[in-house]
């Protein structure tokens, strides 16, 4: 069981340096933005991201009229 574990630590280990490695290696590296929002061509096509939409609804209108209670 113990060799199974240490074999595990070392595998993920491995992928962990390896998906790091332009992040390490270049200047200023960054991991890379897979939001919907930072697409160009979704952008293009008008295609928001379900939080930014929920925020910007969220927002207080100051046009708004109160309801009454």
């Amino acid at each position: 069981m113990l060799k199974t574990i240490l074999i595990t630590m070392l595998i993920v280990a491995i992928c962990i340096a390896l998906l790091s490695v332009k992040i390490l290696l270049k200047k200023n590296g960054r991991f890379p933005n897979t939001h919907v929002s930072g697409s160009k061509a979704m952008r293009e096509r008008g295609i928001g991201c379900v939080q930014s939409q929920d925020r910007e609804a969220r927002k207080n209108n100051p046009n708004a009229i109160p309801e009454r209670k």
